[in-house]
């Protein structure tokens, strides 16, 4: 019998043009995409190993522009871990890290009431209850600043010391990679896996103290069994 996979649903946000597509394909369909095609919402999934544990990664791909800032709302409320994704080659894309990370801490106040431990998956997340959310400054939404196109080195205009405060100023981790080297692509999504399972287990423990059924708290989880390809948008490719 086949074993059961968690999925894992991230998001990936940015300006437009700092390479989130390019990013997700090389994750999803190990590939560089050259040519920049403005994207509204693509979707992928990918069965991958994280520390030592087989699942299913979601990925969903957004749009970066300032229009499709509703629709935006929808796709972080779905979201239960957050690429947020700038080039160090644009400063302005830089600077606009905040305001998604705003937007991000809005709708997870706003919409977020279940205190369900079913993580990551479906069926609710310790994550979007509001009493969990932040901390002082720090969110406990899994979040990843990936500061992409590293190997322009002779265009950046954003420092990596610069990277790492803006990481420790919002409470998230922080890496620098290159979508078309290939670098640091899989730490930045595999990484807001595990914090996301880091933040559940503590979320777990915190409620057996309160006297909670383990077994009730983790109602609602929803997994998948068996599924050993990669999907885009409903088609299989192989690897």
């Amino acid at each position: 019998m086949a074993g059961k996979m968690m999925l894992y649903k991230l998001v990936v946000l940015g300006d437009g043009g700092v390479g989130k597509t390019a990013l997700t394909i090389q994750l999803c369909l190990n590939h560089f995409v050259e040519t920049y095609d403005p994207t509204i919402e693509d979707s992928y999934r990918k069965q991958v190993v994280i520390d030592s544990q087989s699942c299913m990664l979601e990925v969903l791909d957004t749009a970066g522009q300032e229009e499709y800032t509703a629709l935006r709302d929808q796709w972080i409320r779905d979201g239960e871990g957050f690429v947020l994704v700038y080039s160090i080659s644009s400063r302005s894309s830089f600077t606009r890290i905040q305001k998604f990370h705003q937007q991000i801490q809005r709708v997870k106040e706003s919409s977020g009431t279940s205190t369900s431990t079913s993580g990551m998956g479906y069926g609710g997340s310790p994550m979007s209850s509001p009493s969990s959310l932040s901390s002082g400054t720090n969110m406990q939404v899994p979040v990843m600043l990936v500061g992409n196109k590293s190997d322009r080195v002779t265009e950046r205009e954003v420092s990596t010391q610069e990277g790492h405060a803006l990481a420790r100023e919002l409470g998230c981790d922080f890496v620098e990679a290159s979508a078309k080297n290939c670098i640091n692509v899989e730490k930045a999504f595999y990484d807001v896996v595990g914090e996301g399972r880091i933040l559940v287990e503590g979320v777990l423990v915190m409620e057996a103290g309160k006297g909670t059924p383990l077994d009730t708290m983790a109602e609602g989880k929803k997994d998948l069994v068996g599924q050993d390809a990669l999907y885009y948008e409903g088609t299989t490719c192989t690897q």
